[in-house]
């Protein structure tokens, strides 16, 4: 989905204030079915001089977007009249502003906005090829790779099998941060863009299965507290990381446990909150928000799958080399 969304920088203080009745859908839930972008600006963690401040001004909002703005726009090849010829720059996504969250971040806990310390024995699994960073399997980043070895050594989304922003949780990155939300009487379907992953999440009572059965993005269950959707997730498999950045990897996820919530505020957005809470991880709970806007756009498919042209690629140019040598 190639989209530029026009934002609006405001402050908290200037929101709505006679904000419309939310609506609802045939079974009296807040209708937040539809196609959500979350493309944004806000950085994950907070820059470290904002470390004690989780909001900015309007003014430093715009000053913040403006400034990124122009160090993407340097960074691009210029044509004539000045227009951008940037290949890369045409299929970005980043989002071009920070919407009504004008938080520092999107990591409101730890206080600081960062990400905290490691718990004792967690591993922060950085993806290299080089030879003086070894690195062990499983491989729980998402882009890159510990070595050209084998499948097994190239990171989740270069193995289409999850994608770089899907999580969960849903964090932006450098394109298709789209998803589809999709609401029945007892069900609710979130598609993402990125590589499509489907999760169906019951909104009636039914317990966990038992740690044996392991996915990739967990297992999901829902329900309505008030007009917040809360779905709560475990059971994710150990090759996957408690957070993942595209080419870093915080722990293992095989005992976190991932709380999401949905609500719509005044102006139309659907606030996204997630706290990841694992302590095998990190010494404390992660807690992060971020606005989503709504698209008149379809989320398209992403053919991405395990075995795809460019995995065979990589480990055949290595065997080559290795001949060569």
């Amino acid at each position: 989905m190639l989209t530029v969304i026009a934002v609006l920088v405001t402050t908290p203080q200037l929101l709505s204030q006679n904000a419309p009745a939310i609506e609802r859908n045939a079974f009296g839930q807040p209708d937040i079915q539809g196609v959500w972008s979350f493309g944004t600006l806000t950085p994950l963690q907070r820059p470290p001089e904002q470390a004690d401040r989780e909001f900015m001004s309007r003014e430093e909002a715009t000053e913040f977007v403006q400034n990124i703005l122009d160090r993407r726009d340097a960074g691009f090849e210029q044509g004539p009249n000045g227009l951008n010829i940037s290949y890369n720059d045409f299929w970005d996504e980043w989002g071009d502003g920070v919407g009504d969250n004008l938080r520092t971040s999107i990591i409101v806990s730890p206080a600081d906005g960062r990400i905290p310390a490691l718990a004792p024995g967690a591993v922060l699994q950085r993806s290299s090829s080089r030879d003086d960073i070894p690195s062990e399997r499983p491989a729980r980043f998402l882009l890159g790779g510990i070595s050209k070895d084998g499948p097994e050594d190239r990171g989740l989304s270069e193995r289409c099998l999850t994608g770089f922003n899907t999580g969960p949780p849903m964090l932006p990155s450098k394109y298709n941060n789209n998803m589809q939300l999709l609401q029945f009487k007892d069900h609710v379907l979130i598609v993402t863009e990125m590589i499509h992953d489907a999760r169906i999440i019951p909104l009636f009572d039914i317990p966990f299965p038992n740690a044996d059965l392991r996915q990739w993005m967990g297992v999901s269950r829902g329900h309505w507290q008030g007009d917040t959707l809360i779905v709560q997730t475990r059971n994710f498999t150990e090759k996957m990381a408690s957070l993942s950045q595209p080419y870093a990897a915080w722990g293992s996820a095989e005992n976190m446990q991932l709380e999401e919530r949905f609500h719509l505020n005044q102006n139309g957005a659907l606030v996204y909150e997630f706290t990841i809470n694992d302590p095998d991880t990190f010494v404390e709970p992660i807690k992060g928000i971020l606005h989503m806007n709504r698209s008149a756009d379809r989320v398209y498919e992403y053919a991405c799958h395990e075995g795809n042209y460019a995995l065979p690629g990589i480990l055949a140019g290595e065997r080559q080399s290795e001949i060569q040598q």
